[in-house]
């Protein structure tokens, strides 16, 4: 999860967040070396009298007119690249189905037969040690490690948004709809999210905790939790 004076993402935890961070960090490179070009030429300007070479130039223009378009297909390759792997939903191992109330989270996982429970936020005055106010959940969500996992996310009274930044992992919740979207966890941890589309006066007490368990610690908790 994220610290103070953080500036940075937090630790990537699926490959889609990876693959979100490098392609973060190849832009903001591009962006670096445009600015410190632009930042040149302005003091070049500034610095040296003007002449002939700097004032009609079809050569210069030829040159800036084409390398921008060069960087924005630099740019638009990896990003539709990771659009598309964002969409792509292949045979997941496990589904889970995410419902938004004014203002908890109900989960149901489809493949079992009596697997559903409300996750309310946890009131400050019954944290535990080590739990994270505003953030800590009575149930969280468990799902297997190293697998697939397809989450359908609806609402059933207005709009909210299911998001774990460190899973990369951010969808809508519209009534009367169903959006999709998969990840998979690459390490065993606890990840914390929250409701990220402003549904009401308490809108910011309805976090959301993804669990990442080996798959039989998974097992025991599913059977434990359906009996």
């Amino acid at each position: 999860m994220a610290n103070h004076s953080q500036f940075g993402f937090q630790d990537a935890s699926s490959p889609i967040m990876e693959e979100l961070v490098e392609f973060h960090d190849h832009a903001l490179m591009v962006a670096l070396a445009i600015c410190s070009l632009v930042l040149y030429l302005l003091a070049l300007m500034l610095m040296e009298k003007l002449s002939s070479n700097t004032v009609d130039a079809q050569e210069v223009e030829l040159i800036w007119t084409i390398l921008p378009a060069i960087v924005l297909v630099l740019l638009a390759l990896p990003s539709l690249q990771i659009l598309y792997m964002m969409d792509e939903i292949d045979e997941p191992d496990l589904t889970l189905k995410a419902i938004g109330h004014q203002w908890y989270w109900t989960y149901e996982y489809t493949d079992f037969k009596d697997l559903t429970f409300d996750s309310y936020m946890t009131p400050t005055t019954e944290l535990q040690p080590g739990h994270f106010r505003l953030l800590e959940v009575d149930h969280r969500v468990v799902v297997p490690m190293e697998s697939p996992i397809r989450i359908i996310v609806t609402a059933d009274d207005v709009l909210h948004s299911w998001a774990v930044p460190s899973l990369g992992v951010k969808t809508d919740a519209i009534p009367g709809r169903l959006n999709q979207t998969s990840f998979i966890t690459t390490r065993p941890g606890i990840f914390y999210g929250q409701c990220s589309e402003i549904c009401g006066a308490n809108h910011s007490y309805m976090p959301i905790v993804v669990e990442s368990t080996p798959l039989s610690h998974f097992e025991s908790w599913s059977t434990l939790m359906s009996s």
